[in-house]
């Protein structure tokens, strides 16, 4: 199968420097350098939908934007890039989020995917008038994505459940197609309801040898359920045409990371509920040294940003080496990020993704009606605003 890439929208603002925010911890100052504008936003989505990139991960929480209203306007600024759009199921009805992705499905011609995040901070669900516990969280996205997929499908849904209830419940026009759903979590309860209900199974960046435990572990579960998943990993990713040039990179990064700064979202990241943001906290404890956890894979970011935490950090070759080692694990979907994301695009799409194509890995999925669209030739241009040094 060839491998897919999707980019990432910085819905909590974009700089030079890493932007924290995330998993119950505030979006960093820096965030301001480059406001997430629509026509910012826009501006890298094209980049990424001319590059090659099929998606563009849009993350969700108090820290960033709302995910469904800033890519319903950013995709009026593009043609094909889809959105992998993050939503927490306990916020809105199952029966409106049907609609909703009904609607984002017809509105831009089949662009939407579902990234399903069921909050691993109960701190800040409360903020949102959430106040199951994480399990319960777990079990009532259970419920949630079972009538959504019935909608979906046109069926009539009346559904009594532990946590949710619905009558009647249908949807006078389907999504077509129905939207890939994507789903993470390292919890037993999170593995149960990925194999229920998830096309693509998400971990973030760990090393190898721990995502082949991951992905062996969400097989056995889907197979009792009598289905197969496909399998995505989030990651950044620094990559220039040298690796002493990557690596140069990835330190001027890390000299800015303020020490109290770090100490702080340390702190704050330490209250998170998420299996999986304490195995990213569990590669780097806390410290600036012995940061590269597996060749060219470095845990700097989660340093000052939760959720996803680690790094591809190398020459062009070395970076597609470590993907070409993913995908022999099973891994086919590659959701990256990096900073500046609009730059970072750039670097990947003209240094990795050639290489990956030479090996027969990847193609361009729009390279024929990219070549009709000039792409807009511009390695940087941030909106007006404060800028750090």
């Amino acid at each position: 199968m060839p491998l897919t890439f999707h980019w990432f929208l910085p819905t909590n603002g974009d700089s030079r420097h890493v932007v924290g925010g995330g998993h119950g911890t505030p979006a960093g100052s820096s965030g301001r350098d480059r406001p997430p504008t629509v026509a910012y936003l826009s501006q890298i989505a094209r980049a990424a939908e001319d590059l090659g990139f099929v998606g563009a991960l849009t993350p969700t929480g108090a820290w960033c934007e709302d995910a469904w209203l800033t890519t319903a306007m950013v995709s009026r600024h593009t043609e094909r890039l889809k959105f992998l759009v993050a939503f927490r199921p306990g916020f809105v009805s199952p029966t409106l989020a049907a609609q909703m992705a009904s609607t984002f499905q017809r509105q831009t011609g089949g662009r939407l995917l579902l990234n399903v995040v069921t909050g691993g901070e109960s701190h800040e669900q409360r903020a949102y008038g959430d106040f199951l516990d994480k399990d319960d969280r777990y079990r009532r996205t259970g419920e949630f994505l079972q009538i959504v997929r019935e909608l979906w499908h046109g069926k009539t849904v009346d559904l009594t459940g532990e946590h949710l209830q619905v009558e009647g419940a249908t949807l006078a026009r389907v999504p077509d197609p129905v939207p890939t759903v994507y789903f993470g979590g390292s919890s037993p309860v999170a593995g149960e309801i990925a194999a229920r209900h998830a096309d693509v199974y998400l971990t973030w960046g760990e090393p190898p040898a721990a995502v082949a435990e991951k992905i062996a572990w969400i097989r056995r579960l889907a197979a009792r359920q009598g289905r197969t998943l496909r399998f995505g990993i989030r990651l950044h990713v620094i990559t220039r045409d040298t690796s002493e040039q990557a690596w140069a990179e990835a330190g001027r990064l890390l000299d800015g990371f303020d020490p109290e700064a770090v100490d702080a979202v340390q702190a704050g990241l330490a209250r998170s509920e998420s299996e999986g943001q304490r195995r990213m906290l569990a590669l780097h404890g806390g410290s600036r040294d012995d940061l590269e956890i597996h060749p060219n894979l470095w845990a700097g970011i989660g340093l000052v940003r939760g959720g996803a935490g680690t790094a591809l950090v190398g020459s062009h070759t070395e970076v597609a080496e470590r993907i070409v080692e993913y995908h022999r694990l099973g891994i086919d979907e590659f959701v990256l990020s990096g900073y500046p994301h609009l730059e970072e695009a750039y670097w990947f799409g003209e240094g990795v993704l050639p290489e990956l194509e030479h090996q027969g890995l990847w193609t361009h999925p729009f390279r024929d009606a990219a070549r009709v669209r000039p792409t807009a030739q511009v390695p940087f241009a941030a909106p007006a605003g404060p800028r750090r040094n």
